[in-house]
């Protein structure tokens, strides 16, 4: 497989995160408009999906031609991103895009699991050259992560079915985000326990 093509960390940021924060913006400015198409109304929010899907596209084909890379990850996430959300605007439903994020995270926490019944760490797969360690530390490690995704799996059920559009939104945004950046500094004495030092030739 070829390697990534190196990137600015800069750009590469803009065109992974800036999809997100740009529909929040959206979401903030146009959250109590409504507009007609066809015909049909659609609220503020189906209006601010349905220019995140192309954008998404977009900003994954540049960054896919920029580096030569896709992970998996990107890929499944863009495909639900395309189906969910486009599902949300053609039906014109809300509730199919915030289902989006459970599906994601049930699908990568099943295929973790999946590798853990096998005694597979899949993890291990995407992230080993990023971070060295030992097989019984990525076991731990793969074991968290799936919890983890399940986890975050349910509560973005909770939180769509049970809270406001405009929480779920900052949720989706902010909430997500910090949750994984948390849970991955708390796995910091794993790290540290079983790490391995790479060693230069």
């Amino acid at each position: 497989m070829a390697e990534p093509k190196p990137v600015s960390p800069m750009v590469k940021g803009a065109l992974e995160y800036g999809p997100v924060l740009a529909f929040f913006v959206a979401y903030v400015l146009l959250k109590d408009r409504t507009f007609t198409f066809g015909g049909e109304e659609y609220s503020g929010f189906i209006a601010v999906t349905a220019a995140f899907v192309p954008l998404m596209v977009i900003c994954s084909g540049l960054l896919w031609k920029l580096t030569g890379h896709m992970s998996k990850m990107q890929i499944v996430t863009l495909v639900l991103v395309v189906v969910f959300g486009g599902l949300s605007v053609w039906l014109n439903d809300e509730r199919f895009f915030k289902m989006k994020p459970t599906l994601i995270y049930l699908i990568f926490g099943g295929i973790l699991g999946f590798g853990l019944l096998r005694g597979q760490s899949y993890l291990r797969v995407v992230m080993e050259e990023a971070l060295p360690m030992q097989q019984e530390g990525w076991m731990i490690l793969t074991r968290r992560v799936c919890a983890f995704f399940f986890g975050l799996a349910a509560l973005n059920e909770i939180i769509w079915r049970t809270q406001s559009t405009e929480t779920w939104v900052s949720f989706k945004t902010f909430g997500l985000t910090i949750a994984i950046f948390a849970f991955f500094m708390l796995q910091g004495k794993l790290f540290q326990q079983y790490g391995i030092e790479k060693t230069e030739d």
